[in-house]
């Protein structure tokens, strides 16, 4: 039996209208629309378009998943990043707008050093699905990346965006724990790196804490463990003039600044995210 896709918004809004959701009639045209093929235009034109059972039953699937705290593009399995559609898997952060302003902070430099040399290469470091380094060579065909990640699982599905993406020919995944197995000198550095403290793992939210991998979330003690580890190895693979820009949690500017100046490296920028939250950091040695 099906329902119109009026009937079956109006019944996903009023489901998905619990505390935890902010904004339940977003995510439920969200999950409609994915599972329907439907778009807002046909919500318009064709509020009476029938919806078959098959589908309905997908959505109802889905919306159990969402009031379970499963977030909606878990549910989907992809998240769109930087005009990619990357997929994601168990081992994966799901890539989030504010590590587009790592991508937008770097894509300068990054074309400016492939016009100056004819290439520019990247490491990037956690890669997770190769969210970072799979949008600065999408912007700069010169650009080639090796993406760093202790986790076979997320080296798979960042190797599967990137043949997605039609990258997969600049795109290296490597198997490493941080710089252990990597080889040769970058001009750059990039890494979303775990930033949160150990006990502050146990107040997030269930969509988190749950659903992102927690050795992708865990910062150690005081969140600055990964950073420790990026300052401390980057002199042995950066070339001459190169640098390395992180994310950072919105508190963390001061210490993260430190532990690189006790390294050898300046802060030459600091970004903040669309929400004015300081988010980049950019050093060179």
């Amino acid at each position: 039996m099906s329902r119109s896709l009026e009937e079956i918004l109006a019944d996903a809004k009023t489901r998905l209208t619990v505390p935890f959701i902010d904004d339940p009639a977003l995510e439920a045209r969200m999950i409609v629309e994915h599972y329907s093929a439907t778009s807002r235009t046909d919500a318009i034109v064709r509020p009476d378009m029938p919806i078959s059972s098959d589908v309905l039953a997908a959505i109802d699937d889905a919306l159990s998943r969402r009031l379970a705290h499963e977030p909606v593009h878990r549910i989907f399995g992809f998240r769109d990043f930087h005009g990619l559609r990357l997929s994601l898997s168990a081992e994966t952060l799901e890539p989030r707008p504010d590590t587009e302003t790592l991508v937008d902070t770097v894509l300068p430099f990054v074309r400016e050093t492939a016009a100056r040399l004819g290439t520019c290469r990247i490491l990037d470091l956690g890669t997770g699905t190769g969210a970072i380094a799979l949008a600065l060579l999408k912007e700069v065909s010169q650009a080639t990346a090796v993406g760093v990640d202790i986790s076979a699982d997320a080296l798979k599905t960042a190797a599967r965006n990137a043949a997605d993406a039609g990258l997969g020919a600049r795109f290296e995944p490597l198997l490493s724990d941080w710089y252990a197995a990597t080889e040769g000198r970058y001009h750059l550095i990039v890494s979303n790196p775990p930033y949160i403290t150990s006990k502050e793992l146990e107040t997030l939210q269930p969509e988190v804490r749950y659903f992102d991998p927690a050795r992708a979330l865990d910062g150690g003690e005081d969140g600055l463990d990964a950073y420790r580890i990026i300052a401390r190895g980057a002199d042995a693979c950066l070339e001459a003039g190169a640098r390395i820009a992180v994310e950072i949690g919105y508190t963390q500017k001061a210490e993260v600044t430190e532990v690189f100046r006790q390294a050898g490296c300046m802060l030459i920028a600091a970004v903040k995210d669309l929400a004015g939250s300081d988010r980049v950091l950019v050093f060179q040695r």
